[in-house]
């Protein structure tokens, strides 16, 4: 995987972005990945209790050693001018996983992941959503049918508080990685939290 340029998108899933940036190290520093940072508006714009978007801002951007994309003009090329080769959503949020589904690209991350699933290539989403097993589930129903989608496994994140919620285990995105860029999906795409 050392010679893959991979899109890495966060959405406005806040509470999880400590752990994305962790991985985002991860994947740069550890298994020399050249990773392009994606951000969607909220997640670009917005600060919040689990800290402040011009944090994880500085710190993506210092790991990455790349600005990052936050805008539709920005993303537009990623695709086809083959400048990525696959993309990670980590976090995908529910609003997000719904416009994919749906083939709304009004951010800089479905428009990301629309330039690639147009060209065929992998798509791999890590949702973190509390209405997966909700509304959403529909949704993930549609893309996991896409033969250019791939799911990071996930679980119920807290089966009591919250029956609907549903989050991805960041530990297996570079074991996800390597069967998407196979076109395979991991197995078991549902696992324990």
């Amino acid at each position: 995987m050392k010679d893959l340029k991979l899109g890495v998108a966060l959405c406005g899933s806040f509470c999880t972005f400590a752990a994305a940036v962790k991985m985002i190290e991860h994947l740069v520093v550890d298994l020399g990945i050249d990773v392009y940072p994606i951000m969607s508006n909220n997640a670009y714009e917005i600060s919040t209790r689990f800290g402040k978007s011009e944090d994880f801002i500085a710190k993506i951007e210092t790991i990455t050693g790349k600005s990052i994309i936050h805008t539709i003009p920005g993303a537009e090329p990623l695709g086809p001018r083959g400048i990525i080769d696959a993309i990670l959503i980590a976090p995908c949020t529910g609003n997000t996983l719904s416009k994919l589904a749906h083939g709304l690209t009004d951010t800089a991350v479905t428009l990301s992941a629309k330039s690639l699933l147009r060209n065929a290539k992998p798509v791999i989403i890590a949702i973190s959503t509390n209405d997966g097993l909700g509304i959403n589930l529909q949704n993930i129903g549609t893309l996991i049918t896409n033969q250019s989608v791939f799911f990071v496994p996930f679980a119920q994140d807290d089966h009591i508080n919250k029956p609907f919620s549903l989050i991805s285990d960041l530990s297996l995105v570079p074991a996800t990685l390597e069967a998407a860029l196979e076109f395979k999906q991991i197995q078991p795409i549902i696992t324990k939290y």
